[in-house]
């Protein structure tokens, strides 16, 4: 993420029967509501849990084969759009970047902490989005998505400057 990170991280995500299990209950959850889990839409949700981080349009084009071949970038966009509309991924704007919600399987406002020396970045519970909701409401809009981030230093990083 910055020059200023000198230190190790581990990132690990999680191994393959995780996510597995996690795209067959996204696919059950998708199914219950009336919604077909694509193959592509499959693919790109399992590349974005197996990563455990936050990955890139263009590093989930050049992943999506598994023989190798990249995907044409509108395959993965359709169904990143998918895959965010139904709760089932995330946008991180400041980023550019999408990663697997880890949320569960409610819908939910995100929020993110961003390390901005390292890049990790994790999904916490916002407590601002309740009062948000009924701000909103109080207006009269409906919210249907709701996004915040944070960047500052994870714990790894504070402790190593």
């Amino acid at each position: 993420m910055g020059d200023a990170c000198h230190h190790d991280h581990a990132v690990t995500g999680p191994g393959p029967a995780a996510v597995n299990a996690a795209v067959a209950r996204a696919t059950a959850r998708c199914q219950a509501d009336g919604e077909r889990m694509t193959a592509p839409r499959r693919r790109v949700l399992a590349l974005l849990l197996a990563a455990g981080e936050p990955m890139k349009a263009y590093d989930l084009i050049a992943g999506y084969g598994e023989d190798g071949q990249a995907a044409k970038p509108p395959t993965v966009y359709r169904a990143l759009e998918f895959l965010e509309r139904r709760g089932l991924a995330h946008r991180i704007a400041s980023i550019s970047a999408y990663v697997a919600c880890s949320g569960g399987d409610q819908a939910h406002a995100a929020a993110f902490l961003i390390c901005d020396c390292c890049g990790a970045t994790e999904e916490v519970t916002p407590g601002a989005a309740d009062g948000l909701a009924r701000a909103a409401a109080t207006a009269g809009y409906r919210i249907e998505r709701t996004t915040i981030e944070a960047h500052g230093l994870c714990p790894g990083c504070s402790a190593a400057t």
